[in-house]
């Protein structure tokens, strides 16, 4: 899928995508390279400070460097910095730092603007490697348009619904096998209350691209709406759009959890954990938590696929993935460290050296049937392969769209306009505007874009 040129000059196109993708500075703080290039025997790579990647950092010098001889000069970051010195770096094309985690979004953007290198190259020539492993709508939302890979995932997640089944048990209540948002709605009113202050769902409310609009665009795409048409019209203010909006206002303010406007991810890990809500509709990657050795629901969660309306899956699709910067001094070098860190030999070392649970997993195959893996994470493992197998990054709704994406949509702009409709959106979830009124706002946004990109 190409999304069509601009009518503004490439240079200034690279320009506003690099201004747009940049968040603010928080802190500033980071471990590693600092301000020297790369060379030699040595590479940068630019990170975020996940847990994962920080037992990768641990697990790089006695195994990697030691079995390659490369240096790995790490530079750790939290999120909204990492993604602030990535766009600086990559737009200017630096060439400071060899490798940066990228997600899904930023890969297809940076590398319609030349800022990394293709993959494929190396690929062909590392057999080893298995590059067919890696599930299909990972390859899939790594690649540009010109159908070469720009990136390897490091770990991936789609959403699925998760529930408290000795409540519905207590209760009497049935999850369908594939239920309907209706069906979930229906439940959640039923669970609500089913324990001394427990809540029948808990959504993210909390304003961000990354928020409350992840979850509720896949309710928006199963609900027959879109952000574009095909034409680049904005859509936010059709019947799907609002009525999808409505839906997950609604559900959330009768039956959802208290201060939702100010409950993302992290708050309903928290309450979920904590026996404060019944189901919960998120991250596939959030069942490692509930289901850790202390954690005090393990074994009361169960599983259900995101739940749909008019479409056959709604999941979205997100990983933090390697990215090789275009102006590398070390590509072949950089290359060596993406492919050993998105191997199944280091997944092996993992769960070897940390224990399974602690494996980036949502990126291959092979990890689905290897018993160790399976047998720490019965309970999700394998919804959470369907899940990401399910996803659909270029057709996730019921027509056709003009840039990729599930749970966002795959241009420059929509950091920008994601969380500027998040706000509104949060607004109608605090009481403090009708949906009505926060549609009119964001569809007023949406359409300065659609003048940018109609008829292209």
């Amino acid at each position: 899928m190409r999304i069509p040129s601009r009518r503004r000059p490439r240079t200034v196109l690279v320009a506003a995508a690099a201004g747009t993708l940049l968040a603010p500075l928080l802190s500033g703080c980071w471990t590693g390279a600092g301000g020297t290039g790369s060379g030699g025997d040595s590479i940068n790579v630019l990170m975020v400070n996940n847990p994962q990647m920080v037992e990768l950092q641990k697990l790089t010098r006695a195994h990697f460097t030691k079995e390659t001889g490369i240096k790995v000069n790490f530079t750790v970051l939290p999120e909204n910095d990492v993604r602030d010195k990535i766009s600086q770096d990559f737009a200017n094309q630096a060439g400071q730092y060899d490798v940066a985690t990228l997600s899904n979004y930023e890969i297809p953007i940076y590398a319609r603007n030349d800022w990394l290198h293709e993959m494929n190259s190396y690929i062909a020539k590392d057999a080893a490697f298995d590059e067919q492993d890696i599930l299909g709508p990972m390859r899939q939302s790594l690649t540009g348009d010109d159908g070469k890979l720009y990136g390897q995932p490091f770990y991936g997640e789609s959403s699925f619904l998760m529930y408290r089944k000795d409540v519905f048990t207590e209760k009497g209540l049935t999850m369908p096998e594939h239920p309907t948002w209706q069906q979930v709605a229906d439940l959640a009113a039923k669970a609500d209350g089913a324990e001394p202050g427990m809540k029948g769902i808990c959504l993210r409310g909390l304003p961000g691209w990354g928020e409350v609009m992840a979850p509720l665009t896949t309710v928006v795409n199963t609900f027959g709406g879109t952000w574009f048409d095909k034409d680049w019209k904005a859509r936010l203010n059709s019947p799907e759009f609002e009525k999808a909006t409505k839906f997950y206002v609604d559900l959330v303010r009768e039956h959802g959890e208290s201060g939702a406007a100010q409950s993302g991810f992290a708050e309903c890990l928290n309450n979920m954990t904590q026996g404060k809500v019944a189901m919960w509709y998120d991250a596939t990657s959030a069942a490692g938590s509930l289901e850790a050795a202390k954690s005090p629901v393990k074994g009361k969660i169960d599983y259900a696929p995101a739940p749909v309306e008019e479409t056959k899956s709604s999941g979205w699709l997100y990983t933090w993935a390697w990215g090789i910067q275009q102006a590398s001094r070390n590509p072949d070098k950089a290359w060596k460290f993406v492919s050993w860190a998105s191997s199944k030999q280091y997944e092996q070392l993992v769960g070897d050296q940390i224990g399974w649970s602690n494996v980036p997993a949502g990126k291959r195959a092979s990890t689905y049937t290897n018993p160790d893996y399976v047998k720490e994470a019965a309970a999700f493992q394998e919804m959470t392969k369907e899940a990401i197998e399910g996803a659909r990054p270029t057709d996730p709704g019921v027509q056709p769209r003009p840039a990729p994406g599930i749970q966002f949509v795959g241009i420059p702009e929509f950091t920008d306009l994601g969380t500027k409709v998040s706000q509104e959106i949060s607004a109608a979830i605090a009481g403090r505007q009708s949906v009505e009124s926060a549609l009119k706002k964001s569809q007023a946004l949406a359409e300065r874009i659609s003048e940018e990109y109609e008829g292209r």
